[in-house]
């Protein structure tokens, strides 16, 4: 079954339970800064456990001590989707367990 863009109002209203992530360019992205380098690539790689299980992928980039990602679906032209906002929950979810904020 196809997945449907969501309308600017149910990505705001998606968002608003998402805090620090943000709409920039028609992607959800949001950064985390984390105590160490060890760190930002442990729940990178948490991630991307998560990303396998969904079967649906990030732009995901991992600093020295930062995890960036960025996120739409491209099976429904690039827009965001519902499964964008369930990726993004997910690693919201995850993220204070690795000590990021």
């Amino acid at each position: 079954m196809p997945v449907e863009p969501l309308s600017q109002k149910e990505i705001e209203d998606r968002l608003a339970d998402l805090p620090g992530w943000s709409l920039d360019e028609g992607r959800l992205i949001r950064s985390y800064r984390l105590g160490s380098h060890f760190a930002a690539a442990a729940m990178t790689m948490h991630i991307a456990r998560v990303q396998d299980e969904l079967d649906h992928h990030a732009d995901l980039t991992l600093g020295y001590n930062t995890v960036a990602l960025a996120v739409r679906t491209h099976s429904a032209g690039g827009a965001v989707t519902a499964k964008d906002v369930e990726l993004a929950r997910r690693v919201e979810d995850l993220a204070p367990g690795h000590g990021a904020h």
